[in-house]
């Protein structure tokens, strides 16, 4: 979608009006030394934006077993929570009262780079930074939930499913997971509205997602998240 290519060891795309804030947050995990999201390096004599390539496994679906077991989901909320950690406070935040950390905002596991070990996929950083921007922790821990759990009708086991939801908001460490359930369908209304005034618009990356039926999917989602709320809210009790 943003027309990134590899060459080498590096990942290079058109530069975009988020850039300078992206390179910045970048910029904050490099000097931390956390290794959990490629390294700016600069920009080619094209124009274009040099990060790092890091190697790894990227799944096609959210549905690949290989990468949901409850120690891949555990170590992917362990990720979300050391980044937040890293930006509480930050000047990365100046100008926007009331926000806690910079967020992803866009935690799912596509763009997440997995390593095998043994027989499972392990997380180790996130990539497709691009909207980060500043806001509140339960926004990425809401939508890391749904799109890691895949919550929607392919939900085989509801109780299971709640059980992994509750997994990661232990694993990052969420004391107040009351409004947990709420965030999820508010993200999920967020997405297919979204995609559908951008491709009215004439996106092209909306148009293709529509027609792939992705806005379907998002609508069944948040379907399946409001009538499972109760079962939902139950375990993370």
């Amino acid at each position: 979608m943003s027309g990134a290519v590899r060459v080498g060891d590096t990942v290079r795309r058109a530069a975009s009006p988020r850039s300078a804030y992206v390179r910045e947050l970048l910029d904050v995990f490099a000097v931390a030394e956390w290794p959990g999201a490629p390294r700016f390096l600069g920009y080619d004599d094209a124009g274009r934006e040099i990060v790092e390539f890091i190697d790894g496994d990227v799944p096609a679906t959210a549905t690949d077993p290989s990468f949901q077991s409850d120690a891949s989901l555990i170590r992917v909320a362990e990720l979300v929570r050391a980044f937040h950690d890293l930006t509480a406070g930050s000047p990365l935040l100046s100008g926007n009262n009331g926000a806690e950390v910079v967020c992803h905002n866009d935690l799912s596991p596509k763009n997440t780079v997995y390593r095998r070990v043994g027989g499972r996929h392990e997380p180790v950083a996130f990539i497709a930074w691009d909207i980060a921007a500043p806001g509140q922790r339960i926004h990425d821990v809401a939508h890391m939930c749904w799109q890691c759990v895949d919550l929607g009708p392919r939900v085989a086991d509801t109780a299971d499913a709640a059980r992994r939801v509750r997994l990661m908001a232990d694993a990052y460490g969420l004391a107040d997971r009351s409004e947990l359930v709420d965030t999820i369908t508010w993200w999920q209304d967020r997405c297919w509205r979204g995609i559908e005034a951008e491709a009215r618009a004439g996106a092209p990356h909306a148009v293709a997602l529509r027609a792939v039926g992705a806005m379907g999917e998002v609508c069944d989602a948040y379907d399946w998240v409001v009538a499972n709320r109760s079962r939902l809210d139950a375990m993370l009790r």
